[in-house]
């Protein structure tokens, strides 16, 4: 059974986006872009990581480079120290 999105922040997931670039297999001087999501663990990235052995292992465009960001979608709450008030009737 696959874990929900929730379960998995709440376990201190967040959602990693990777753009992978790579050589056209018939083109090598050619680069094409692949994104790539998932839910993974900072600083480590086991999914990030995995993936990239997949693609190294299973498909044939080799790769150039990989750019990624990772976010955390529960955070603690950010506080602020208001001075003023304004209101509107």
């Amino acid at each position: 059974m696959q874990e929900s999105e929730t379960e998995l922040m709440l376990k201190g997931y967040g959602l990693t986006t990777a753009e992978f670039f790579y050589h056209m297999p018939d083109y090598a001087h050619v680069l094409n872009t692949f994104i790539w999501q998932d839910y993974d663990l900072a600083p480590d990235h086991p999914r990030l990581f995995e993936f990239i052995e997949f693609w190294h292992d299973e498909i044939e465009g080799p790769l150039h480079s990989v750019r990624f960001t990772h976010r955390k979608m529960i955070s603690p709450g950010e506080w602020r120290n208001v001075v003023g008030e304004f209101r509107y009737h």
